[in-house]
């Protein structure tokens, strides 16, 4: 069966839940059966799959189209689509219509929106439309400009009060989890311990209720930068560099494909094929 917002919420302050990315039905189906308790269909599709330098390019109708995807994918997993830049910003009821439209037509199970105070009203707003939501707060990529980059949070007194602040305020609006991006770890646990929605941390230690990671970035699928919060289980980048290189040799050397990799036609066939020719 499903994981449920019951199911997460009870492992608040227990087991830590599991969160991966995932952008298309095949890695979603993968991530399932690993048993991973919930699928981010995140805006991070716009660097990792579509090739942008940041999120801020990503549409409304990129993140149905993938998140339709992931969630006849996932048969298990709880599914959170993120909102993308400017699907929420402009006002309460721009911000309800499209979180609408993103869970009827992919069938995900909540939204995810980042900033803090600033957008409680929308989540809240989200909310009683009847759409869980996970709000994103710290380190928030659809404000890269604004911030001066990817920069950690919080790490000074005014920056660290306003996270508390961000935090209490989406969990007021109703936000049954929080995502921690770039916060230090003894921050982290203390909106953990301060809050009763879940929290999910990336690059925020140990302490939250749970964690989240781009599988490309923890599988070393890129190849490129990898943040200093990503620890890499595997080096895809290199398995799959290999095997291209293998293939393209052997269709160089005509050693693929091989006769296991044919199909026979009978003799009888290509004779008959070729004596019209031979009359001639």
């Amino acid at each position: 069966m499903r994981t449920t917002i019951f199911d997460l919420l009870g492992r608040k302050g227990g087991k830590p839940v599991s969160m991966l990315t995932a952008y298309d039905y095949n890695t979603a189906r993968t991530i399932d059966e690993a048993g991973i308790d919930m699928i981010l269909v995140g805006d991070s599709l716009g660097n990792v799959m579509l090739g942008y330098e940041n999120t801020l390019a990503v549409t409304v109708e990129d993140m149905i189209h993938h998140g339709k995807a992931v969630c006849r994918g996932a048969k298990q997993a709880f599914v959170v689509v993120d909102m993308p830049f400017m699907s929420y910003q402009t006002s309460v009821e721009d911000a309800v219509r499209n979180a609408g439209r993103i869970m009827k037509e992919t069938n995900c199970q909540a939204v995810k929106l980042e900033g803090g105070v600033e957008y409680a009203d929308r989540i809240k707003a989200i909310v009683q439309a009847g759409i869980p939501v996970v709000a994103h707060i710290g380190l928030t990529p659809q404000s890269v400009n604004a911030m001066g980059g990817y920069k950690v949070q919080g790490k000074s007194l005014a920056q660290a009060r306003k996270l508390l602040k961000d935090a209490k305020a989406v969990e007021k609006a109703g936000a049954f989890a929080i995502t921690l991006e770039c916060v230090p770890a003894a921050l982290a646990s203390m909106v953990t311990e301060q809050t009763t929605a879940l929290t999910i941390g990336i690059g925020a230690g140990n302490g939250c209720d749970g964690q989240v990671l781009v599988y490309q970035d923890m599988l070393g699928y890129t190849g490129g930068f990898t943040p200093k919060f990503v620890k890499q289980y595997a080096d895809l980048h290199r398995v799959m560099l290999e095997a291209f290189k293998q293939y393209k040799q052997e269709c160089e050397s005509r050693s693929f494909p091989e006769v296991g990799q044919t199909y026979a036609i009978s003799e009888e066939v290509m004779q008959e094929l070729f004596e019209p020719e031979m009359a001639l």
